[in-house]
């Protein structure tokens, strides 16, 4: 051993040998290899499933996460909207989400979610990011109903931006159309002209926008021109709405008491639409028989 050790003389013979025996250690080795192989092969392949199922789990939640997002991202364009509109008010504002529509295909109101124990109180008004959209007719704890200025029984006083003229825009029931009734043929109105809050009566914040000319017809054998107008604010499409305490009514007590049971059961609506027509009745129109005519037009609804 000592001489094969230092002079290698059989080398050849230990070489040829292991030749002959490698078959059988691969054979001999071959359950335990071919069992790593099956164990690692399974291994893997549920690892595999478990995380192949994983990743779809995280893939549709980030697709969901994503459509929240885009609705998140539409949502805080509306409520910057809201945010540029309160600083055009200038006044005390909180924003309200809506909560309902009045499927009455005669009125057009909507409820909010927030009510006396917000302060708010009745003849608020109610504005979104482009314009008036009405004021509270009905208050409640924790919410209340705003009548829109497209309502039949409503009417606000307003002025044409261009030239100041005064005039009342009252509404029709249809969702994008207001009436300026008792203006003369003569008078200075044209399609296009901006119609925005007069201020009077105090029910309203001053020169906020209201709606839009979109017809004027005058007709010679007729006192009054036909004039028609669609409103700015987003009636039908706002989910948001900034409540507005002008500064004489900021925290008022008896503003934000309800209205008694005997009275919202007999007066519901025409309350709240005559008083902002009576109170501007002598604006209505200022070259022929103003107060005659604007003090019509509120008795001619009621009986309708």
């Amino acid at each position: 051993m000592v001489v094969d050790h230092r002079q290698h003389h059989v080398e050849t013979l230990r070489s040829a040998i292991s030749v002959l025996i490698y078959p059988i250690q691969y054979l001999v080795n071959l359950p335990v290899a071919v069992g790593q192989w099956m164990g690692e092969s399974v291994s893997t392949r549920e690892n595999l499933l478990e995380e192949n199922e994983r990743l779809r789990m995280q893939h549709l939640l980030f697709k969901a996460q994503l459509q929240k997002l885009s609705a998140l991202q539409v949502e805080n364009l509306r409520l910057r909207e809201l945010l540029q509109s309160s600083k055009k008010v200038g006044e005390n504002v909180l924003i309200a989400e809506l909560l309902a529509v009045d499927l009455d295909p005669f009125s057009r109101q909507i409820v909010i979610n927030k009510g006396s124990n917000d302060n708010v109180y009745l003849g608020q008004p109610v504005l979104d990011a482009e314009g008036i959209m009405g004021q509270i007719v009905h208050l409640g704890p924790f919410s209340s109903t705003a009548m829109l200025i497209t309502d039949p029984n409503h009417a606000i006083p307003v002025h044409i931006n261009r030239n100041g003229l005064r005039a009342i825009a009252v509404g029709t029931g249809a969702p994008d159309i207001l009436e300026i009734p008792y203006l003369p043929n003569s008078a200075d109105i044209v399609e296009g002209d901006l119609l925005t809050s007069s201020g009077l009566g105090g029910r309203f914040p001053r020169d906020y926008p209201v709606a839009r000319i979109t017809q004027v017809a005058k007709d010679p054998t007729q006192p009054y021109a036909t004039v028609t107008a669609e409103p700015v604010a987003l009636l039908e499409r706002s989910r948001e709405v900034l409540l507005v305490w002008p500064s004489d009514k900021i925290a008022q007590p008896e503003t934000t008491t309800p209205m008694s049971e005997t009275e919202s059961a007999s007066q519901p609506d025409a309350a709240a639409a005559v008083k902002p027509v009576s109170e501007t009745a002598t604006t209505a129109a200022p070259e022929t028989e103003p107060a005659a005519a604007t003090d019509s037009a509120p008795a001619t609804r009621e009986e309708q």
